[in-house]
C-alpha cells in the first residue's frame, strides 16, 4: 500500500528558501549598485584603460574562443599585458596605460595575427579593435583546401573537446565506442562511464540531462549511433553554476545540428558484424525560424557470452560455483524535434522534444554447485529468458531576454522527463529453489524549473547568479510469480513489493569572473543546495520501514588562469562535488532473481563529497600540443558494494525448504578516500600527412575503511587508462587511423574489477565533393572475445567471476550531406537551459529499482 506524501514544507526548508531569496536578491542590488558607480565617475589623469576586440576565423567566420591576446609596448618583445577571448571570441584587456602598442593574436593551428599600432590617449583610453580575422596555418590550409578543420581534440580553458565527427574509426559505431577514445574518459566491459577512474560522473545530452540516462546510462549510450554526435565535451572542474552532483566532473554530449541559413541535412547507414544503424538529420533555418529533426535506429545481432562463477567462505566452510552462456540481441530507437524562434533581437524561444526507447533480450542456461558443511552439495541447473524494455522523453522549454546592456541576459527554462522500464523473465531451477516468474515495472518523473540571470558589471567584473528547483518522483513495482501444485504460476503476495521514491532539490548559485590585468582570469563562485528524500514500500509485511534524509550542501569553487605566453597557460582550481545515491543503491528491497547472487540497497547512505584541487598547463609549439594535469582529491564517505556471505532460505520446486549461504551485494558509506592523480595528453603533426595522439591518466587509491570493515585492504594502489592514436592523410580525401587503448584493474576496498583494452583501425574516402563518404572499421581484428575477470578477496571470503564477451568485428559505413554545405560548421548555439547533473548511478548495465 503506498503512502500519501507530506506536503507540509519543514521549518528548515522554509528557511533556506528565505535565506537563497535574500542572497539573490542581495546580489542582484550589489551588482546594480557597482553598475551604477562604475558607468558614472570620469577618470583621473594617469588612470589606465582598455583594448577589446572580436577575434574572427577568416573561414567559417565564426567567433574564435580562448584565442591568446597579447599586448606590447612598440618597439619591445616581452607582452605587458594580455588576456584570452571568451565564447563569442571577445577579448577585453584592463588596467593598460596610456601609449602606444602592437596587439598579437595567437592561436593553435592558426597564424599569429598582428595590429601593428594602437594608441590609448588621455582623451581615448578605450580603444575597441573591432573585427581581427585570423586565418588558419598554410599546413591546415593544404590539408582542408577550402574548409575550416578542427582538430580531433581540443583543450580549452574549462574543458577538452573531442570532436567526433573527425573521428575516422567512429563511423558505424555508437557512442560507447566514441567515449572509450576520449582522454580521461573509461568504460568497463557493461559500458558503465568513468572519468578519471571514478564512474561518479554526470552525462549530459547537449547540456541537458535525460531521463534515460539516469536508469540505464550504459545501455542508452550503446543505443545512439555514433552518426548523430558532433563532439564530446569533458569538464573536470565545474563551476558553481553547474549542479554540484558528478564527483568527477561532467561529460557533455553535442549532437550534430547544422545552423546555416535555409534546408540541409544528412543520412548515413552502417552494417557490421556486430551492429547495424542507421541515422537521419534535418535542419531548417530562414531568418527567425530555426527547426530540425533527427531519427536514429541502432540493432545489434545475436551474441553469445559465456561465464563462470567461484566463491568460498574459509570460516564457513562453503562455496558455490558456476559456469554457463547467455545469448542477447537489442535495438533501440530515437528520436528529437526542436523549434527555435527570436520574436526580436533580444527575446527568444526554444522548445525540444527527444524520445529514445529500446529492448534487450537475453536466453541463457548455468550449471550450478552449492555446498555448505551441514546440507552437502546441491547441483542444479538454471534456465533463464528475460525481456528488458525501456522508453524515455525530455521535452525542454528555453526563453532568454537579452538586455541593452551587452552581455546582460536572463533565462527561464523548464523541463519534463518521463521514463518506464519493464523487466520481464522467467527463471526455471533444475533444483536448489522454486521457479519464479517476475514483473518489474518503473516509472520515473522529474520537473524542473530554473532561471539564470548574467550581468557585465564593467570590463573587469561578470556577476552570474541562478536558482533551481528539481522534483523527482519514482515508483518501482516487482511481482513475483511461483508456481502451484498444478503448475501455474501465482503471484507470490510475501516476495512481491511496491516502492515509492522522492528527491527533492533546491538550489542557488553565484558566480563572479575578474578579468585581470597580466593575462590574469579569476573565477570564483559558490553554491547551496537542500536535498529532500523520502522512500516507502508497499509491501506492509515485508518489514520495510518508511525513511527520509534531508540535507544541505554548500559547494564553493575557484579557479585562476594565467596566460604565461601567447602560447602557454597555467590553470589552478579547486572544486566541490556531491553525489546523490541514486534508487538503485537505496532500494531496500532484496533482488533474489539469481539465488546465488543477490543485491540489496541500502536507504541509509549518506551522500559522497569529494574535493578536488587541480593544475593544469598547457601549451603550443607549432604544430604540437602537450596538457598536463595534476590533482589531489579527498572523497569522503565513499558508496562501494560489499560482497558477504548470508543464509538464504528458500522453497524447492518439492515445497521442501531449504536454507543455504549465497553471495549478497549490499552498498555502504565504507570510509574516505584519498587520491593523487595526473593526466597527460599530447599531439603532434608529422610531415603533414601524420597526426599522433597521445593520452595517460595515473591515480592512485587509497581507502581509509571504517572499523567494522577492516577485511578489506587499504594499501596504496595505482589505477590508470590511456591511448595512442595515428591518422594518415593518405590523400586529400582519403585517411586512414588506428586507435589502442589500455584501462587497468579498476580497485575496490575487497578486489578488482576487470582490466580492458581495445584496438580499432578505420579507413575513410571521402566522395561526391565531399558531401559522402565511405567508411571500413575493424575492432580486435585477431581475437574474437575478450575476457574479464572481477576478483574479491575480503577476509574469509574469495570470490572470481569471468565473462567472455564477442568483440571482433567488421563494419562498412556510408554518409551524404545534402542542402547548404559548411564543412567548418561550429557548435550548436549555446542556449542556457535545464541541466541536472545528479546521481550516482548503479555500476550495471541493468540498473532498475
Amino acid at each position: 500500500m503506498k503512502t500519501q506524501p507530506n506536503t507540509k514544507i519543514p521549518n528548515q526548508t522554509r528557511k533556506f528558501i528565505k535565506s537563497t531569496i535574500l542572497i539573490l536578491i542581495g546580489m542582484v542590488a550589489w551588482a546594480g549598485t557597482v553598475r551604477a558607480q562604475v558607468a558614472g565617475p570620469s577618470r583621473p589623469n594617469g588612470a589606465s584603460g582598455t583594448v577589446s576586440g572580436t577575434v574572427i576565423d577568416s573561414l567559417t567566420k565564426k567567433p574564435v574562443d580562448y584565442a591568446t591576446v597579447s599586448v606590447f609596448k612598440l618597439g619591445t618583445s616581452t607582452p605587458l599585458t594580455g588576456g584570452l577571448t571568451d565564447v563569442k571570441g571577445v577579448f577585453q584587456i584592463s588596467n593598460v596605460p596610456a601609449g602606444e602598442y602592437r596587439v598579437q593574436v595567437d592561436f593553435i593551428g592558426y597564424k599569429r595575427t598582428e595590429i601593428p599600432r594602437v594608441v590609448l590617449s588621455a582623451e581615448h583610453l578605450d580603444q575597441n579593435i573591432g573585427k581581427i580575422i585570423i586565418s588558419p596555418t598554410a599546413n591546415l590550409l593544404k590539408a582542408v583546401e577550402i574548409t575550416g578543420q578542427q582538430a580531433l581534440i581540443e583543450n580549452k580553458i574549462d574543458k577538452l573537446v573531442f570532436n567526433a565527427e573527425k573521428d575516422v574509426t567512429s563511423s558505424g559505431g555508437n557512442v560507447s565506442d566514441i567515449l572509450r577514445k576520449v582522454p580521461m574518459v573509461s568504460l568497463d566491459m557493461d559500458g558503465n562511464v568513468a572519468l578519471r577512474g571514478s564512474q561518479n560522473v554526470r552525462i549530459l545530452i547537449n547540456g541537458k540531462p535525460s531521463g534515460a540516462l539516469t536508469t540505464n546510462a550504459a545501455d542508452v549510450l550503446k543505443s545512439m549511433p555514433a552518426d548523430q554526435i558532433k563532439n564530446i565535451e569533458v569538464i573536470t572542474s565545474p563551476s558553481a553554476k553547474y549542479d554540484a552532483e558528478g564527483s568527477a566532473g561532467i561529460i557533455n554530449i553535442i549532437t550534430k545540428k547544422k545552423t546555416v541559413s535555409g534546408v540541409s541535412g544528412s543520412i548515413s547507414a552502417g552494417i557490421g558484424t556486430r551492429q547495424n544503424n542507421e541515422n537521419a538529420n534535418l535542419n531548417f533555418n530562414k531568418n527567425k525560424l530555426s527547426l530540425s529533426a533527427n531519427v536514429g535506429y541502432n540493432t545489434g545481432w545475436p551474441q553469445t557470452t559465456h561465464s563462470s562463477f567461484e566463491s568460498q567462505n574459509s570460516d564457513l566452510g562453503t562455496s558455490s560455483s558456476s559456469k554457463g552462456e547467455n545469448t542477447s540481441k537489442r535495438h533501440f530507437l530515437s528520436a528529437t524535434a526542436s523549434l527555435g524562434y527570436d520574436f526580436t533581437d533580444n527575446d527568444s524561444f526554444s522548445s525540444s522534444f527527444s524520445r529514445r526507447g529500446g529492448v534487450f533480450q537475453n536466453t541463457g542456461t548455468t550449471v550450478n554447485s552449492n555446498f555448505s558443511p551441514s546440507q552437502g552439495t546441491v547441483n542444479y541447473t538454471a534456465n533463464t529468458s528475460s525481456k528488458n524494455s525501456f522508453s524515455n522523453f525530455d521535452w525542454n522549454n528555453d526563453f532568454t531576454h537579452k538586455f541593452k546592456k551587452e552581455g546582460e541576459e536572463l533565462s527561464i527554462a523548464g523541463q519534463w522527463t518521463h521514463g518506464t522500464a519493464d523487466v520481464d523473465y522467467t527463471s526455471e531451477y533444475s533444483a536448489f529453489t522454486q521457479n519464479q516468474r517476475a514483473t518489474n515495472v518503473g516509472t520515473n518523473n522529474e520537473y524542473t524549473v530554473q532561471t539564470d540571470y548574467v550581468l557585465p558589471v564593467n570590463k573587469i567584473f561578470k556577476i552570474e547568479a541562478g536558482a533551481k528547483t528539481i522534483i523527482r518522483k519514482i515508483n518501482s513495482d516487482y511481482d513475483f510469480f511461483n508456481p502451484d501444485a498444478s503448475g501455474q504460476y501465482v503471484l507470490n503476495t510475501t516476495t512481491s513489493n511496491g516502492y515509492d521514491y522522492g528527491q527533492n532539490v533546491y538550489s542557488a548559485y553565484g558566480l563572479l569572473t575578474s578579468t585581470l590585468g597580466n593575462g590574469v582570469t579569476l573565477l570564483t563562485g559558490a553554491r547551496v543546495e537542500n536535498t529532500k528524500i523520502t522512500g516507502s514500500s508497499g509491501n506492509t509485511s515485508s518489514g520495510l520501514s518508511p525513511f527520509k534524509n534531508d540535507y544541505v550542501n554548500f559547494i564553493p569553487s575557484l579557479a585562476i588562469s594565467k596566460a604565461l605566453t601567447p602560447t602557454q597557460t597555467i590553470k589552478l582550481s579547486y572544486s566541490k562535488r556531491i553525489q546523490r545515491p541514486s534508487l538503485q543503491y537505496l532500494n531496500p528491497f532484496r533482488n533474489t532473481s539469481d539465488p546465488l547472487n543477490q543485491s540489496q540497497g541500502n536507504p541509509e547512505l549518506s551522500p559522497e563529497i569529494a574535493q578536488t584541487l587541480e593544475l593544469n598547463y598547457s601549451t603550443f609549439i607549432k604544430t604540437a600540443v602537450i596538457n598536463a594535469s595534476v590533482y589531489y582529491r579527498r572523497t569522503n564517505d565513499i558508496i562501494e558494494s560489499v560482497v558477504s556471505t548470508v543464509p538464504f532460505s528458500t522453497v524447492d520446486n518439492s515445497g521442501t525448504i531449504v536454507t543455504r549461504d549465497v553471495s549478497l551485494t549490499n552498498f555502504l558509506n565504507v570510509g574516505d578516500n584519498n587520491s593523487i592523480g595526473t593526466s597527460l595528453f599530447g599531439s603532434v603533426q608529422l610531415f603533414n600527412i601524420l597526426t599522433l595522439r597521445g593520452n595517460i591518466n595515473a591515480f592512485t587509491y587509497k581507502p581509509q575503511i571504517i572499523s567494522s570493515l577492516q577485511q578489506g585492504s587499504q594499501s596504496t594502489y595505482i589505477q590508470y587508462n590511456g591511448s595512442l592514436s595515428g591518422t594518415v592523410k593518405v590523400t586529400k580525401t582519403l585517411n586512414v587511423e588506428s586507435f589502442v587503448m589500455q584501462n587497468s584493474a579498476r580497485r575496490t576496498f575487497q578486489g578488482t574489477n576487470p582490466s580492458f583494452n581495445l584496438w580499432v583501425i578505420g579507413v575513410k574516402q571521402e566522395i561526391m565533393k565531399k558531401r559522402g563518404s565511405l567508411g571500413l572499421n575493424v575492432t580486435q581484428p585477431f581475437k574474437d572475445y575478450k575476457d574479464f575477470t572481477t576478483n574479491i578477496n575480503s577476509g574469509p571470503l574469495t570470490q572470481r567471476s569471468t565473462f567472455s564477451v564477442p568483440f571482433r568485428s567488421f563494419g562498412f559505413s556510408f554518409t551524404y550531406n545534402f542542402g547548404k554545405m559548411n564543412f567548418g560548421a561550429q557548435a550548436p548555439k549555446k542556449k542556457r537551459g535545464v541541466t541536472n547533473d545528479d546521481l550516482k548511478q548503479e555500476e550495471s548495465n541493468n540498473g532498475r529499482g
